[in-house]
């Protein structure tokens, strides 16, 4: 069945926004702050990239498309969308009216593939944190922005657990950014993976400590329920009676096994029936595109029309049956205890003791009491086998001299001064440091990659306990900072009637083509 966007577009001008409401979090559930009803996700994942022509990864920076989907998306019973990837230095207004007119809200991931946690060599510097801040003050003024997340798999088995720390780290310090400079509470959690070996573990990690570091919310992407199968083959059953005491709203982050097609969505019965409402608050299926992983619900032709695949009529016709029944916001008073911490086992090893908030001008206190920096031909020399010359130097630096001050261990909570400045401050640190051990004419060489400077501060002591910036992120630094490339929520009966019977008479004639 193909779709004239043309069609659809003119469509959808006649429609009227939606009365959206802010969703509020109350113990483990989301609510109407209005109607006090319980608010469940019927979500869908957005990230389009087959049909991306200008290497772009911002679906939200599409007017056109997001004008097309939007109506399709509330049609299917779509409530929020999950986007991966932004670039907050682009315009999203007209996207987020869209989805928004559409009863549409956006789960945002802020970690993308060019600015995240690297689970191997976990880092948290100044330019992630401001990465980070950058796509939060872009998208924190659109009433339809759901929630933020801050990580989504990074600690994916066992051998990476260490970055878990420097994950829920940034979760603190985004939460306190958005308390300290927005007007309005937006929560911020963590996608999981579904891991045997450390799906307890991980969390609990997210949901235990002071509260200032807890997930807002935690999602699991769960793909245990594959094909006919039920409540209790699945799995489900059991990730339902492990998070039964959780003290966190908890959701399916993404869902929709693809093993057997088309996919029939039997699962929508048991996430939105008596089996999980009382424990889930819905979830976001993966995902609205065809791609090359064969997950869409729509194939996008290159002329911008639309193919309703299988999968979509299927997942509509379950969610048009869905009807999960929740508790009023006034007559809900459990509260629950937050976990112990994980203990350090062969499989968690990530600390309670988390790295330090990044602070550009602790960096730049650093620099300005040094005597000898890394030069510019360190940062654009590239090295005989393709890496930067910088990496190799810290290497061959730390050792000569101490790295204990620009390093980070997040096994064992153990986090340098300047563990959080760039490649080349830290580089400059160390350069400095063994430049005043050797104390000649030359020290600061190092084969034209040193440069001697004149220090402008003498009081490297204090530099450490400098704040951190709150103040928006400037152009200057998000041109290096920014991603490239993953609460509020509607009562979706605030739409005029007449409005409503001349949108379904047409779109109905439309779908019938």
């Amino acid at each position: 069945m193909k779709i004239s966007a043309t069609i659809l577009l003119l469509a959808y001008a006649t429609s009227s926004a939606y009365a959206l409401n802010n969703i509020v979090i109350k113990g483990t559930k989301f609510f109407d702050s209005v109607t006090k009803d319980q608010f469940f996700i019927k979500g869908v994942a957005y990230q389009p990239r087959g049909q991306l022509t200008d290497n772009a990864t911002d679906p939200l920076a599409d007017p056109k498309a997001c004008a097309r989907d939007a109506p399709m998306m509330a049609k299917l019973g779509t409530n929020v969308l999950r986007v991966y990837e932004v670039d907050p230095k682009r315009n999203h207004d007209a996207c987020m009216k869209s989805f928004e007119d559409a009863g549409i809200y956006l789960l945002l991931d802020i970690a993308t593939p060019h600015f995240s946690i690297n689970r191997k060599s976990p880092e948290y510097g100044v330019s992630l944190y401001n990465a980070y801040k950058s796509t939060v003050d872009a998208f924190s003024k659109y009433n339809n922005l759901f929630a933020f997340i801050a990580g989504n798999e990074v600690t994916n088995d066992r051998t990476n657990t260490p970055a878990s720390a420097f994950v829920k780290a940034s979760l603190r310090d985004i939460k306190s950014y958005i308390k300290q400079t927005k007007s309005r509470e937006i929560p911020v959690g963590y996608a999981s993976n579904d891991d045997e070996y450390i799906r307890d573990a991980i969390k609990d990690y997210f949901n235990c400590g002071d509260t200032e570091s807890q997930a807002d919310f935690f999602g699991v992407n769960l793909y245990e329920w594959c094909g006919t199968s039920t409540f209790e083959k699945s799995g489900f059953k059991d990730r339902t009676q492990e998070f039964a005491n959780y003290s966190k709203p908890v959701f399916l982050s993404e869902y929709g096994c693809n093993l057997v097609t088309p996919r029939g969505f039997s699962e929508v019965s048991a996430l939105y029936g008596p089996d999980m409402t009382d424990v889930w608050s819905g979830g976001v299926v993966y995902e609205w595109t065809q791609e090359n992983n064969r997950y869409g619900l729509v194939q996008i032709q290159s002329s911008g029309e639309v193919d309703i695949l299988p999968d979509y009529t299927n997942l509509q016709n379950e969610i048009s049956k869905s009807n999960p029944k929740g508790v009023k916001m006034d007559a809900y008073n459990e509260v629950r205890s937050a976990p112990d911490c994980p203990p350090l086992t062969t499989n968690w090893k990530a600390s309670t003791t988390l790295p330090p908030t990044p602070s550009e001008g602790a960096c730049e206190c650093m620099i300005q009491n040094m005597e000898c920096v890394a030069s510019d031909k360190v940062v654009s020399a590239i090295g005989e086998t393709g890496n930067s010359t910088i990496g190799s130097q810290l290497d061959t630096m730390c050792g000569v001299v101490s790295c204990g001050e620009i390093v980070s261990d997040g096994e064992k909570g153990i986090y340098g001064a300047f563990s959080f400045c760039s490649a080349r401050d830290k580089l400059s640190w160390l350069y400095n440091l063994k430049a005043k051990e050797l104390k000649t004419p030359t020290s600061c060489g190092y084969n034209g990659f040193g440069q001697e400077v004149s220090p402008k501060r003498f009081d490297i002591q204090t530099c450490a306990l400098i704040p951190p910036n709150l103040e928006g992120v400037t152009d200057e630094t998000t041109d290096t900072a920014l991603p490239s490339s993953a609460s509020k929520i509607t009562n979706i009966s605030g739409r005029g009637n007449a409005f409503v019977a001349s949108v379904v008479c047409v779109l109905a004639a439309i779908f019938l083509m």
